[in-house]
């Protein structure tokens, strides 16, 4: 490989998550390719900030190999709650090792080591394989994404009240995924954050009465929080999602009922050398757009 090279291949790069690392990636001058799906997504991958469009399938090797020729850097982020998830991410760490990569970001989970969550375990051999290899790693460990709300935002407005499948009492830990972005990119752009392995987090556990203040604040009128069961909770998703990933996802819920989500805000307050984006800032962007 060309060491001077500055091209990083972002995975899954316009999806809601690994999309919002590509213009972080473009905005330090990388040169990003962007492995899709289809030529259908070509468009919207490049009005991003992708320069390079690579068509390939994480179960495909050959396709893999082609999309690393020449690449620097690797951004992975695996299909959410896919059952072969693990697989996919040791093929890419082993592709990657292959075309001569240099630096890997591989976007986790908090608490992987968490094995009664299954989504959570899938993470671990992608990690052992990354620990295991000559890559230059930086494993980001990120809490519940912010950006989870926007699909009851809609629900929130038109009804007032702001409903969770678990406790309203149960404290979660998020964070804003354009600050996990940041933090990819600063990993595959620069070298202060070569070989770690952050758990990144924003200040604060908020319970859902506590959101729902945010909201009322965020909005200028009252929001209230509700309590839905899972499955209703669900039903949007079920077009989407097999019942083996919904499965997967109700264990997840379940866990937060019984003992929120912790994280400390420490190490992404570290990595970023700025304040991290907080859940209430996150709300007040929402109520303006």
């Amino acid at each position: 490989m060309n060491q001077s090279s500055n091209t990083v291949l972002v995975v899954g790069a316009t999806g809601r998550f690994a999309g919002l690392v590509v213009p972080e990636l473009a905005r330090r001058g990388a040169r990003v390719r962007a492995l899709i799906r289809n030529s259908a997504q070509s468009d919207l991958a490049k009005t991003m900030g992708a320069s390079e469009i690579a068509i390939g399938d994480l179960r495909d090797r050959v396709s893999l190999n082609q999309a690393l020729a020449g690449v620097a850097g690797v951004f992975h982020i695996g299909p959410a709650f896919a059952p072969d998830e693990a697989a996919m991410g040791v093929s890419m760490v082993e592709a990657s090792v292959r075309a001569g990569v240099r630096k890997f970001v591989f976007s986790s989970v908090i608490q992987p080591t968490h094995t009664r969550l299954k989504n959570h375990a899938a993470k671990i051999p992608v990690e052992d394989a990354l620990y295991s290899s000559p890559l230059e790693f930086t494993v980001l460990h990120p809490a519940n994404f912010m950006q989870n709300l926007l699909s009851a935002w809609p629900g929130v407005k038109a009804t007032g009240t702001f409903a969770e499948p678990f406790s309203r009492t149960a404290r979660i830990a998020r964070v804003d995924y354009r600050d996990v972005a940041e933090v990819a990119a600063i990993a595959l752009t620069e070298d202060r954050l070569a070989f770690a392995t952050l758990e990144l987090a924003a200040e604060g556990r908020h319970n859902r009465e506590e959101v729902a203040q945010m909201m009322t604040e965020g909005l200028g009128r009252p929001i209230v929080a509700a309590d839905i069961g899972f499955h209703d909770w669900a039903r949007p998703l079920r077009g989407t999602f097999s019942d083996h990933q919904l499965e997967l996802l109700a264990k997840v819920h379940k866990h937060y009922g019984e003992v929120g989500l912790g994280a400390n805000s420490l190490a992404l307050r570290a990595a970023l050398r700025r304040e991290p984006q907080t859940l209430a800032t996150f709300i007040q962007e929402l109520a303006r757009n």
